[in-house]
């Protein structure tokens, strides 16, 4: 099906696809964090119609496959590479994963879209996409999480603060946002955060354990995938705690402990992918969230910006000093210069 782009965020993820660190090839049109209009569809195409709004799935999930049946649609198997359907010039164009959300339009597979009520502002929408469902996920879905637990949170960006508050709807009592951004910080109170932990002044861990005095928490969330704070998530999680790990750095990042070591303190080492969501359940539910007052999206955007502008919000990005930048398109009927493929 075709979409008209309304908004889209400007991710870490696609940084790392432009600088490198996430090799996917050139030539390819980055973003995957996007909400828009249902332009065209095809004719096996059912319940959806054009003109319905949608959120864009950047892990399509079939509902068919071992995963999807399984209570895991965030590994979904059958859909892998779908949604790869632009040219220029008779040359295919990669989409990032599989999406390609940065221009007017894109063409996806169903199964990458899901329908949403018309009157839910498209710029906060697109955010449900990515990086409050991966967030809010680790939080509420991948984290062994009880009510009254306890949540360090590394991390304050887009994906970090939506950990908090994923962490704070999920019931947890202490959550400990840590960065080394003053601004992020304050902005995690909000969020929910009970306390914050500026690691230029101290050190994480070592405060972390004073204030859960002889153990550290249940959970800790990684969301920033950087080998310090990778090694960082694994010491704050308490003896049979959980350390989360969701922020997507290079090849070289690696989690490393002594087998014997957790092995002793039962650990849990979990990987979380797009916070295990499955998006049918979830973004209705964090929507539903948000038309409660609940989950907070408006406060996640810094910048809305027009699409000649993505480059600067890149550099900001780069430079840790914004949670996001939306990209707002001037009319959702508006056309992209990669064509769609035959």
């Amino acid at each position: 099906m075709r979409v008209a782009l309304a908004a889209s965020g400007v991710c870490h993820s696609d940084l790392s696809v432009a600088n490198g660190t996430l090799p996917l090839g050139a030539p390819i049109v980055l973003g995957h964090e996007g909400a828009g209009v249902i332009a065209e569809i095809g004719p096996e195409v059912d319940g959806l119609a054009v003109g319905d709004h949608v959120v864009l799935s950047w892990v399509p999930q079939c509902g068919t496959c071992w995963s999807c049946r399984n209570g895991a649609p965030h590994l979904c198997t059958s859909s892998a590479g779908a949604g790869r359907h632009l040219s220029v010039d008779g040359e295919p164009v990669q989409q990032m994963m599989g999406l390609g959300t940065f221009a007017t339009e894109t063409t996806v597979p169903v199964s990458a879209v899901v329908r949403i009520p018309s009157d839910v502002p498209l710029a906060q929408a697109a955010l449900v996409g990515c990086a409050v469902l991966t967030g809010a996920g680790a939080a509420m879905n991948t984290a062994h999480l009880e009510p009254g637990g306890s949540v360090a949170v590394i991390g304050c960006g887009g994906v970090g603060l939506n950990a908090v508050q994923g962490a704070r709807l999920a019931g947890a009592k202490t959550i400990i946002a840590i960065d080394v951004q003053p601004e992020k910080l304050l902005l995690a109170t909000r969020f929910g955060a009970t306390h914050t932990i500026d690691a230029t002044q101290v050190d994480p861990v070592a405060r972390v354990r004073e204030l859960m005095p002889g153990r550290g928490v249940d959970v800790a969330i990684e969301a920033i995938g950087v080998q310090a704070t990778v090694d960082q998530a694994v010491q704050l999680a308490r003896p049979g705690g959980q350390a989360v790990f969701v922020g997507i750095g290079g090849l070289a990042v690696n989690v490393s402990v002594p087998a014997l070591q957790l092995i002793r303190e039962g650990k849990s080492l979990t990987g979380c992918y797009y916070g295990s969501a499955d998006v049918r359940r979830d973004v209705p539910r964090l929507l539903g969230h948000y038309a409660d007052g609940d989950l907070l999206l408006d406060e996640l955007i810094t910048r809305r910006i027009a699409l000649d502008e993505v480059n600067e919000a890149m550099e900001l990005l780069q430079q840790g000093v914004v949670t996001r930048s939306v990209i707002e398109f001037a009319s959702p009927a508006g056309t992209t210069g990669a064509a769609p493929a035959a």
